[in-house]
């Protein structure tokens, strides 16, 4: 069965694509004449490319933005309950302001959060010490 368009017998014809009217300023519509010229392109041809390469860039801008993003998360220093002081055995870089942190370098390491943490007043901490000091005397004698 072939296809027929209002009259009878007429093959339909295979639409273009769809027109798309706009309103623009006078100097944009002079920019994009003299572009079209200089290309050797029709006014259509130089906007519908515009158009197409525009959505692309758009795109691309927040697909780059997204990765962006997430590796900037990824580098947020992780959630720290405490930091202790201590002289560095290997070379590092500083979390906050990317300072170069030489071996030997007084520098403070940031203790993770666990889940929960194992926290000691400093009493109770004397006193644990205490008790190993007391049985590394007794294991002594």
């Amino acid at each position: 069965m072939s296809e027929t368009g209002k009259g009878r017998g007429r093959k339909r014809r295979q639409t273009k694509d769809r027109v798309l009217q706009a309103r623009i300023p006078e100097h944009l519509d002079e920019e994009i004449r003299s572009r079209a010229e200089q290309l050797g392109l029709s006014v259509s041809t130089v906007v519908r490319n515009v158009l197409f390469h525009t959505f692309n860039l758009v795109e691309g801008v927040v697909t780059d933005s997204a990765q962006i993003a997430r590796v900037l998360k990824a580098r947020e220093t992780p959630a720290v309950i405490g930091w202790q002081e201590a002289v560095l055995n290997k070379n590092g870089i500083c979390e906050k302001c990317n300072a170069i942190l030489p071996t030997g370098t007084r520098a403070a390491v940031g203790m993770p959060v666990q889940a929960p943490p194992a926290l000691l007043c400093l009493d109770c901490l004397a006193a644990l010490s205490a008790t190993a000091d007391a049985d590394s005397k007794d294991a002594d004698s």
